[in-house]
């Protein structure tokens, strides 16, 4: 990505999201996802994302410390790629 794209934060879910280059790249790096904050979030990212409705695929990018458990990651990502986004990452 140039770095001169757009770089936009929300909150969701009590959680800051950035979208960069016009939902391109999306990322939480917040240092807890519980269970009962996933589906919230997912939710939220796919609504932003919709509005965003960016040119190409987006990635969307966690912190694989942050969730609480297999199970949060699992249904934040199957609601994720429900919505069209597949390309997700957790570091």
């Amino acid at each position: 990505l140039d770095l001169c794209v757009p770089l936009e934060t929300r909150t969701i879910a009590g959680k800051s999201v950035h979208a960069v280059g016009g939902g391109v790249l999306m990322t939480c790096l917040a240092e807890s996802i519980e269970r009962g904050d996933a589906e919230a979030l997912a939710q939220g990212i796919v609504d932003w994302h919709k509005a965003l409705a960016p040119a190409g695929d987006t990635t969307c990018v966690f912190r694989d410390s942050a969730f609480a458990d297999d199970v949060a990651k699992t249904n934040l990502t199957a609601i994720l790629s429900q919505h069209g986004i597949t390309n997700v990452r957790s570091l």
